[in-house]
């Protein structure tokens, strides 16, 4: 009996079991069932909604779909405002962000990158563009930010360089000064990578000067000082006339681009205006050695030269800024007929040369020299001294050969007369030459002095032609 009672008591306990087994499984596969559906049911809320603290363009869209996102980012206004720093720098006008059902597939592109299993409350701002570009917010409202912009430069204070300069012989370094003005450029290149939000912050950034200390400033001293040791060889005739800048120019400056101005022009004007008055002829008394041998002095006067010294500044000046070594004078003018001058290219013979006509006055006639050499000699009548005709005597030169000529004779502005000639070779501006006189038969001696010329060199017919023939045009005539 107690056998069976025992067995009883096992067999309820089992059953006990049994149930209790299956209870636990139905409880625990219905727990793990809604764990299953809720787990889902975040999954698919999670892949289809954004999390809480996420914008795109600066829009909150937390919590929203994909539609939904879209739909509100379609329906914003931009106001298009432009701030540098936390200054309002222009309000352009308000327009919709111009999104599109095309542009769906991007905002659902960025709910994929943005997904997490479970919700966070990290904060993210995606930046999106229309499919469909918006011509004022790319375009427009970009060139009015920068006109905006450098209106505003006007009126704020301009940065100020170091520079490095030549003040009174001396390389002086200016200290650079700070300013407020934009650096419109960079401020532009921030605004083209700023997100397509409503308000549009760009970080200040100002002009910058160029530091006292910089590399530039470095280079532009070391230019100056060995643009101070620079020299230019100034050729006049043949002589060479070195031209320090050490000496020369006291102030200067270097462009932005590396180019020395130079700012004082006095003390080279002198030192050219001082080798002008040591070289030039021009209205100077030439020393010449006459037929006899004897030296005289006769005073220049359509023959001669000068350097102009004003037109010749700018030439050397530009010699030394450009590093150039040398300049030949070629600003030369004189008493020629239209200013020009004669006798630069000639050094021998004390600025005459070697090929000349020689006119003496006293002696009544004449010698014409070539080379050197004498080709011709011959007895003349000059101008009347009785009458104040007489020959001017001076330096000149041939300014013309002429054969027939009709010779002109003026009194107050009236033709006296009118005479033919064979030959005819002037030498003052005034109508004094050598010519035929065919209607003399003498010549030399004290003629001159009551039944002279009016002015002319009267030469034999015989040798006028051999006269001619050796002049030639810009050959000097000295009259004494």
């Amino acid at each position: 009996m107690e056998s069976t009672a025992v067995t009883k008591e096992m067999d309820l306990k089992r059953e006990n079991s049994v149930k209790w087994f299956a209870n636990w499984r139905f409880i625990t596969g219905s727990l793990l069932f809604m764990i299953i559906l809720l787990i889902a049911a975040v999954w698919y809320y999670q892949a289809n909604h954004f999390n809480s603290n996420i914008k795109i363009n600066g829009i909150n869209v937390g919590g929203m779909t994909a539609d939904q996102a879209l739909k509100k980012l379609k329906t914003t206004i931009l106001k298009n405002t432009v701030y540098v720093g936390n200054q309002q720098v222009f309000d352009g006008k308000d327009t919709k962000m111009g999104f599109m059902k095309s542009d769906l597939p991007q905002v659902k592109k960025i709910l994929k990158g943005q997904w997490t299993f479970f919700p966070s409350s990290k904060a993210y701002n995606y930046s999106l563009w229309p499919s469909k570009q918006d011509q004022y917010r790319n375009q427009t409202l970009k060139k009015q930010v920068e006109e905006k912009l450098l209106a505003m430069n006007q009126t704020l204070k301009k940065p100020k360089d170091a520079e490095v300069r030549l003040v009174k012989g001396q390389i002086v370094v200016t200290n650079s000064v700070s300013g407020d003005q934009y650096d419109v450029p960079s401020l532009l290149k921030d605004f083209e990578k700023h997100n397509y939000v409503s308000e549009i912050y760009l970080n200040p950034v100002y002009i910058q000067p160029i530091k006292e200390y910089s590399e530039f400033i470095k280079n532009q001293h070391k230019m100056l000082e060995e643009f101070l040791v620079q020299t230019v060889d100034y050729k006049v005739q043949n002589k060479v006339f070195k031209l320090s800048a050490k000496e020369l120019i006291k102030n200067a400056s270097i462009t932005k681009d590396l180019q020395i101005k130079i700012k004082d022009e006095g003390e080279v004007k002198k030192k050219i205006a001082e080798i002008n008055h040591s070289q030039s002829t021009l209205n100077k008394d030439f020393t010449f050695k006459t037929h006899s041998g004897s030296v005289i002095s006769v005073k220049g006067k359509g023959y001669g030269w000068a350097i102009n010294v004003d037109k010749e500044i700018p030439r050397i000046v530009k010699a030394f800024e450009s590093g150039k070594k040398s300049v030949s004078a070629s600003n030369i003018y004189g008493n020629g007929w239209k200013g020009e001058g004669y006798g630069y290219d000639t050094v021998k013979n004390n600025g005459i040369g070697n090929t000349y006509a020689e006119v003496s006055i006293a002696a009544q006639r004449i010698w014409i020299y070539k080379n050197g050499k004498l080709v011709v000699t011959t007895n003349v009548v000059t101008g009347n001294h009785s009458t104040q005709h007489d020959t001017s005597p001076g330096v000149w030169y041939i300014l013309y050969k002429q054969t027939p000529a009709v010779l002109t004779g003026r009194e107050n502005g009236k033709i006296t007369y009118q005479t033919p000639v064979q030959y005819w070779a002037p030498f003052t501006n005034d109508g004094q030459g050598f010519h035929d006189a065919n209607w003399r038969s003498n010549f030399g001696g004290n003629i001159y002095k009551s039944n002279g010329s009016h002015g002319c060199v009267n030469t034999p017919p015989s040798v006028m032609k051999t006269v001619y023939d050796n002049l030639s045009t810009y050959d000097p005539v000295v009259v004494y």
